[in-house]
């Protein structure tokens, strides 16, 4: 490979980081490009420098490394490194990215980085969108406590008890709250799955938050709607009335 990879090294841990660029270091066709010791180091580089293979821990202090993924736009070629063989197995079953097992030998890591190279000089991607392979690896009885939003250029992070409702929007979610609204790509069926019980699908475009539900109206015949605490009203369908009137006996 002619072309020289630039490499993002995203670890809180500074040996950690250390230990990568070393093994890297018998590899002329890389090139570390920026280090980062947590997930909003790690987007402002990838933003920055485009690189063509990050090295990304899972288990990091403010923002995790599925939540860094779940904002950023680009592909990426990913090699995961974990302490937690839960994450190194799942990471086996998606099969579209590679990962190290902390601690891991330089065999390991050799193997790896070839198995990218080869990829990557095959013109192959290693990953899928980063958003749909972060959303993969939320176990199916996962519940969130919080949501990653990048809003105005600036990440928020909105604890879930903070939020009134949800809204599909085509490809997005809008996440609503008293402190206003933010956009999410992704599906409202993948938070309706991974929300608390207090959050009930009252439309095939809603899902509410029960702790801020006033009460349900009837606004015609077999019609009913939502109002919220602080006066608005969401539709709700009769499916939604439903589970509505199962979740308030």
């Amino acid at each position: 490979m002619n072309k020289k990879l630039k490499v993002i090294i995203i670890d809180d841990e500074k040996l950690a980081r250390d230990l990568i660029r070393s093994f890297l270091s018998n590899y002329e066709n890389m090139e570390v490009v920026a280090e980062c010791e947590n997930g909003f180091e790690g987007i402002k580089s990838i933003n920055e420098h485009k690189p063509d293979l990050i090295f990304l821990d899972i288990q990091m202090p403010k923002l995790n490394g599925f939540e860094m993924l779940e904002l950023i736009d680009e592909n990426l070629n990913i090699i995961f490194s974990t302490a937690y063989d839960q994450y190194a197995l799942k990471a086996f079953e998606v099969n579209a990215v590679d990962y190290l097992l902390k601690p891991f030998s330089r065999e390991r890591f050799d193997e790896a980085v070839k198995r990218v190279i080869e990829r990557i000089e095959k013109a192959e991607s290693t990953s899928t969108n980063p958003k749909e392979l972060a959303n993969n690896f939320v176990t199916k009885d996962e519940i969130l406590k919080r949501i990653v939003v990048k809003k105005n250029q600036k990440i928020e992070i909105i604890p879930v008890d903070q939020i009134q409702y949800l809204e599909a929007q085509d490809d997005y979610v809008k996440i609503v709250t008293k402190d206003g609204s933010s956009l999410k790509q992704n599906r409202m069926k993948f938070f309706e799955e991974h929300l608390p019980d207090s959050f009930v699908r009252i439309h095939r475009s809603y899902l509410v938050n029960l702790n801020f539900v006033k009460q349900i109206d009837l606004i015609a015949k077999d019609s009913h709607a939502v109002l919220l605490k602080d006066g608005k009203q969401l539709p709700v369908s009769k499916s939604g009335y439903a589970k509505l009137r199962e979740m308030i006996r």
